[in-house]
Formats: structure tokens, C-alpha cells, sequence
């Protein structure tokens, strides 16, 4: 496969999966927003969203006031945002356009009518009826139905080849990257300081964070108790029966990274990295993760996660 091929599909399977965490984030934030609260802390709910979608700088730079209403314009249909669902969704479709004939028609349909629903939100916006309650509501859930159908359209109908291996990789290696991000946010930015762990508040924010991946009910179905951070740290980090947790990314990593050595032949830097992390999580204690620094233990993990995807571009999508 052409190193170019390889690479839009590795890039368009990032770009569904990055516009499907912005969605989540902001259905997240809106919650937590909603809360009555009795203090004065010093980040907002929607600039954790900014930063757990790390765009935080680039917004800064732009001197509007972090409030509701800039937030989700940056997030959602600012052009100047390259992680905003516009800039994702147009990524995605000229990745998707660019390698058309290795998708299937129904993996194309999901992103190209998803784009065309943007593109009639944001005519509607300037007209001054975008970005309304209901309408967000109804376009974000059209953005997370867009990027189940391409995963399971890509899933239940491509041939398991090259094509398939490196859409899966991209999917996985983006997912991993915003798991470790939105723990990370909520751990050390979104609790004020005149709140306590274990508090009312701290329950709210951690089951936001729970329905912003999906999990609420798989946290209950495995650990039958309360909210607590550490077992919700424990299922995003080390579960591999959750699908959105860090150590479930790497099986699948390891996994796609294996076939495409066996159909190239050799092994390389990418899967020996792959492996490595693999390795860690699985060896990893939640205590000792605790004890030495959740935050450390994140940012170790996203850039260990980045420099996988610099060895994958060495390896394969670069020539």
C-alpha cells in the first residue's frame, strides 16, 4: 500500500474519533455547567473542555472571554481551530474522499451527510439561529451517530487488509490520547480548591466524565458501588474489558500493529514501542499510579502515545 494511502486512512480514522470526543466533551460540560454551585473557583467548566480538547493556547490567543457560548463556537465550527468538529469533519472527509475506493459506500455516506448536516447547522448559525440548546443537542448526536456508523460500517464490511489495519490504528492510538487527557483535566483542573474528593460536587463531575466516554453503566456493572475516583481511574486505565480504556487501546494497538508485520514481514520501531507500552499498563498498580502522581503517570502516557504515532509515521506512512 502506498505510504499516502496508508496515511489518510490512519488520519481519517483520527479525525472521526477526535470529532466524536469534542461532541462528548461538550455534552459533558453543558452537564456539569447545569450544576448549582455555592463557590468561586478559579477554572471554569468550559475551559476544562478547552484544555481536555487541548486547544486551550490556541483560544487564549484569540482575547475572547472563556465562557459558554465562545467555547462551544471554538469547539464546534471555528475554522481556526483545527480540532473543532468542522475542522475535523472537513479532515475526515478529504481523507475519506482521497481513498474512497478503499472504504465502503456506507463508511463514505456516514461522513459525507454528517458534513453536509454541519454545513446546514452553520448556514443556520449565521442567520442567528445556530448554536441553540436543542439544536447543539441534536447536532452533537449526530456527530457521535456519524463515527459509530464509520466504526461499524468499517468494522462489519471492509476486508481485514492493510486498509482496515491502519484505520483501526488511528481510531485507537486518538482514542487512547483522549482518554489520558479528559482523566488528566478532571483530576487536576475541574475540582475547585474549597471542594473536597469524595464530595458532592466531585461525584457529579466524575459521572460526567463517565457518560462523556460512555461508561456510567459498565462502572456500576463492574464495581456495584458509588462514584470514587480511583475505580474510575482504574476502569479508564487499566480495564481491558472497557473499550475506551488506555491499557483496551493498546491490546488493539499491539494487535493491528502485529498484522500489518506479518503481511510486511518484519517487525519494526512501532510495534516494539506498542509492545513496551502494552506492557507497562499491564504491569501497572493503581496505588502505585496514585501514590507517584496520577497527573505524572497521564502526561508520561500522551507522550509516550505521541512518539508511537512519530515511529508509525517513520515506519509507514512517510517515504
Amino acid at each position: 500500500m502506498l505510504a499516502r494511502t496508508a496515511d489518510n486512512l490512519y488520519w481519517f480514522a483520527r479525525y472521526v474519533e477526535r470529532a466524536d470526543h469534542v461532541a462528548r466533551i461538550i455534552e459533558a460540560t453543558s452537564r456539569l455547567a447545569a450544576l448549582p454551585r455555592a463557590y468561586g473557583g478559579a477554572t471554569s467548566e468550559w475551559e476544562s473542555a478547552l484544555i481536555s480538547s487541548g486547544v486551550i493556547e490556541r483560544f487564549n490567543k484569540t482575547g475572547r472571554e472563556i465562557n459558554e457560548a465562545n467555547a462551544i463556537a471554538f469547539l464546534v465550527v471555528d475554522t481556526e481551530n483545527p480540532s473543532s468538529i468542522h475542522s475535523c469533519m472537513e479532515a475526515a472527509r478529504r481523507n475519506a474522499r482521497a481513498v474512497r475506493t478503499a472504504l465502503t459506500i456506507e463508511t463514505w455516506e456516514a461522513v459525507n451527510a454528517a458534513w453536509l448536516e454541519l454545513l446546514r447547522y452553520e448556514r443556520e448559525r449565521a442567520k442567528g439561529r445556530g448554536l441553540e440548546r436543542d439544536d447543539l443537542g441534536r447536532f452533537l448526536a449526530l456527530v457521535k451517530k456519524m463515527a459509530l456508523d464509520v466504526d461499524g460500517s468499517a468494522y462489519r464490511m471492509m476486508l481485514r487488509s492493510e486498509a482496515f489495519y491502519f484505520m483501526r490504528l488511528g481510531h485507537f492510538v486518538e482514542r487512547a490520547d483522549n482518554t489520558a487527557r479528559l482523566l488528566d483535566v478532571k483530576y487536576h483542573v475541574l475540582l475547585p480548591d474549597n471542594e473536597a474528593v469524595g464530595g458532592s460536587l466531585d461525584y457529579f463531575q466524575w459521572s460526567a466524565i463517565l457518560r462523556a466516554v460512555s461508561a456510567n453503566t459498565a462502572y456500576h456493572w463492574v464495581y456495584r458501588e458509588s462514584v470514587k475516583p480511583w475505580l474510575v481511574a482504574d476502569l479508564l486505565i487499566l480495564r481491558a474489558e472497557m473499550p475506551r480504556s488506555l491499557t483496551a487501546c493498546y491490546e488493539n494497538i499491539v494487535r493491528w500493529l502485529d498484522l500489518l508485520a506479518r503481511d510486511y514481514g518484519r517487525q519494526g520501531k512501532a510495534q516494539r514501542h506498542a509492545h513496551a507500552m502494552l506492557a507497562k499498563l499491564q504491569a501497572a498498580d493503581l496505588k502505585i499510579i496514585f501514590q507517584n502522581g496520577l497527573h505524572e503517570f497521564i502526561e508520561g502516557f500522551i507522550a509516550d502515545n505521541d512518539r508511537l504515532d512519530i515511529v508509525m509515521a517513520e515506519q509507514y506512512l512517510v517515504h
